[in-house]
């Protein structure tokens, strides 16, 4: 009979494999150039420009993310420790975020085909499932305490200003909803606020998930 800890790698490891089949197919179209949006002059951006957008996206760090701390915990399931708190609690935060934004937003708008497409529910659909549901079930818990919670504010904070600074210099933005050039500061501004709010949600939503998870684990030994 296979025991728990099977279980998880085997879980985080299929979670791993997704992010990373759905990053080489993404990848290779970054570097193909198919499917990059033109510039003013109706060129193609150079290659490291595209590279420098596609790890811009919010969708993506939050895969990276997701990936290197489900690595971890396929050596080391009851990993453990204040930075890893952080960075899990980001993975899974951002890959729950991901996916709202995705279904609410971007879905209504997003129009791709082949491997774009293969990726693209990868990126937005399976990852993120694979992510929560593996934490909901093999935990580790309780990790998600209170100075936690303020410390993975850092990253969405510092990605949303650095995605404006980007726009503002270089006239691209990642998203519609942060597009200022179009939407102007103060939109693009509230639009930013709103998302924070929305982490701080999810987040607080997981903090008492993860004590309660926490708390029943304690309870079982």
């Amino acid at each position: 009979m296979i025991d728990r800890q099977s279980w998880g790698r085997a879980w985080h490891g299929a979670t791993v494999l997704v992010i990373a089949l759905s990053l080489i197919g993404q990848l290779a179209i970054v570097f193909s150039g198919r499917g990059a949006i033109l510039d003013a002059a109706g060129l193609i951006a150079p290659l490291p420009v595209r590279l420098l957008r596609f790890f811009s996206y919010f969708t993506i760090q939050s895969n990276l993310l997701a990936a290197g701390t489900a690595l971890s915990l396929m050596q080391r399931p009851a990993r453990d420790g204040r930075v890893w708190r952080v960075l899990r609690a980001d993975a899974i935060v951002g890959m729950t975020v991901t996916f709202i934004v995705y279904i609410v937003v971007l879905r209504p708008i997003v129009h791709l085909e082949g491997v774009a497409k293969l990726s693209d529910i990868g990126f937005h659909y399976v990852a993120p499932a694979l992510t929560a549901i593996g934490w909901f079930v093999l935990g580790p818990w309780p990790r998600i305490d209170r100075a936690t919670l303020a410390r993975l504010l850092a990253w969405p904070v510092a990605y949303l200003a650095y995605v404006l600074v980007l726009g503002a210099i270089s006239g691209w933005y990642p998203y519609p909803f942060n597009t200022a050039s179009k939407l102007g500061y103060a939109r693009a501004f509230l639009n930013a606020m709103l998302a924070i709010v929305l982490l701080l949600t999810v987040a607080a939503a997981y903090g008492v998930l993860d004590a309660r998870r926490g708390g029943a684990k304690a309870q079982r030994l």
